[in-house]
C-alpha cells in the first residue's frame, strides 16, 4: 500500500493518522486544535459597528450584515490551516494519498481548500464526525480494507 495519511477533522480539531496497511491499525502523528471555533459568535463580533442610524432623508438605519458569519469564516479558515497543511505535506513526500473524514458541515469547507494537486490525492472520504474518538473507534467505522489508488 502506498504511504496513506487519514485527516479526521471538525471545525475545531483535525487529527492526521499514518494508515500502514489497507487493514491496519492508525497511528496518529498530529494534531491540530483549533480553539477559535469554540468561542461563541457574540466574541468574535465585538468589534464589528452596530446599527447606524443617519439623520440624512434615507429610509432609517440598517443593521450590519456579512455574507459569511464570523463562525462560518473560522471553520474556513480552519479549513484553509488543514488544506495548507497537507499540501506542504504532499510536496515533502510525506503521504502518497489521503483519506478524509469530516464532520458533514466541515468537509465541503476542507474539499473547496485543497488545491488540484493535494485534491487527485484523495482516496477515501467520509461525512462522519469521529474527531472525539480513539485511534481504535475511528478504525471501526471506516470500511474493513481501505482503498487505494
Amino acid at each position: 500500500m502506498k504511504l496513506t495519511w487519514l485527516v479526521v477533522a471538525d471545525n475545531s480539531r483535525a487529527r492526521i493518522f499514518k494508515v500502514d496497511s489497507r487493514m491496519g491499525p492508525l497511528e496518529e502523528i498530529e494534531s491540530i486544535v483549533h480553539t477559535e471555533a469554540r468561542l461563541h459568535e457574540q466574541d468574535m463580533t465585538t468589534d464589528l459597528p452596530g446599527r447606524g442610524n443617519s439623520n440624512g432623508g434615507g429610509a432609517g438605519g440598517h443593521a450590519y450584515q456579512d455574507e459569511i458569519s464570523p463562525k462560518e469564516q473560522e471553520n474556513i479558515n480552519f479549513a484553509k490551516k488543514i488544506a495548507n497543511e497537507l499540501d506542504l505535506a504532499r510536496k515533502n513526500n510525506k503521504f502518497k494519498q489521503f483519506g478524509l473524514v469530516a464532520a458533514p458541515g466541515f468537509l465541503g469547507n476542507l474539499r473547496k481548500q485543497f488545491n488540484a494537486q493535494t485534491a487527485k490525492l484523495a482516496c477515501f472520504e467520509m461525512a462522519k464526525n469521529l474527531s472525539h474518538l480513539t485511534a481504535q473507534e475511528i478504525r471501526q467505522h471506516l470500511p474493513e480494507r481501505l482503498p487505494s489508488l
